[in-house]
């Protein structure tokens, strides 16, 4: 595939995707970001030289119609976690003292990165599984039989080993950072997460084209029980994966002049992305090639930073 023929494509995909966008007025940023459930035949799941499905793709969410993203309270009663009292206060901390640590650029763990809106890609081989995620963190997932470490190093993604039952592929993760440092949230909105949480996923391919995950979160210190989560994505399309992402790293003007919490959550359990409580963040996502970020931001109407390119000529002279 030559340079000369993938740009025009590439132009044709946007413009389809816009003029699609404008058809259903919905964001263009909802058609390139979330997925669409699947209408064709169904075509079986790919599978390795053992039979055991391969999970390697790249996958957008089916959102779910009145379910918050972002938070692991999706299918809670009114979407709230079972506290204990420990975790009240923790809670408490993250909402009025500390802002997003992903907003700051610090690594965004497990499994707030299974809750979030956006697409990401695994890379399924026999001994080990990568996830890459939108806002360039991953993590590697063992498959090659070895146990647990008796006493692990705490890391934002956890130590991840996994194993299969039948066609489902089983992972655990264990040792964790704590929230207690103002670096770590469980989800997008604020949940703490301790170091002695422990978290299974267990990960289906059905077919082709759908990706299903059943998690369960425990964690004694935070939460009064163990926490069910379910979602499925659909398999992105021919040329569609993660593009580049640039973070704004951490600076003082960023600590000084952001707030601390989440932002506010609404009644249906989600942040939102903006002023206008909207599902997916705006495009472009990050900076790259001169391309500023304008949706992600804390979820939250963008703020100027120090960072920012310059208005252009004609529209400084306005």
């Amino acid at each position: 595939m030559t340079e000369s023929w993938r740009r025009p494509a590439l132009a044709a995909v946007a413009v389809l995707f816009a003029q699609i966008a404008a058809a259903q007025g919905l964001p263009r940023s909802a058609d390139v970001l979330l997925g669409k459930e699947y209408r064709g035949p169904k075509v079986s799941t790919p599978r390795d030289r053992e039979g055991k499905p391969l999970l390697t793709g790249y996958w957008k969410l089916l959102h779910e119609s009145g379910k918050p993203d972002g938070n692991l309270g999706k299918d809670e009663p009114q979407f709230k976690l079972p506290y204990t009292q420990q975790g009240q206060q923790a809670l408490h901390d993250n909402l009025t003292k500390y802002i997003d640590p992903e907003a700051r650029c610090v690594i965004t763990g497990i499994p707030r990165l299974l809750t979030s809106v956006l697409p990401f890609e695994i890379l399924h081989t026999s001994t080990r599984l990568g996830t890459f995620h939108t806002l360039s963190w991953h993590r590697w997932v063992w498959l090659d039989g070895r146990p647990q470490e008796d006493d692990p190093d705490p890391q934002y993604l956890g130590n991840a080993i996994g194993h299969w039952e039948g066609d489902t592929l089983v992972i655990e993760s264990v040792g964790f950072r704590d929230s207690a440092d103002g670096k770590f949230w469980l989800d997008d909105n604020g949940n703490p997460q301790s170091a002695q949480a422990r978290v299974v996923e267990r990960w289906s391919r059905p077919d082709l084209h759908h990706l299903n995950l059943s998690l369960t979160y425990t964690d004694p210190v935070y939460y009064s029980r163990p926490i069910h989560y379910t979602r499925s994505w659909v398999l992105g399309g021919p040329g569609e994966g993660l593009k580049e992402f640039s973070c704004e790293w951490n600076t003082p003007w960023v600590v000084n002049h952001l707030e601390p919490g989440p932002g506010v959550i609404g009644p249906n359990g989600n942040r939102g992305y903006g002023p206008n409580q909207q599902i997916v963040p705006d495009l472009p996502l990050g900076s790259v090639d001169s391309s500023r970020g304008t949706g992600y931001w804390l979820f939250r109407p963008n703020k100027p930073k120090p960072s920012d390119l310059p208005a252009p000529p004609a529209a400084a002279s306005r």
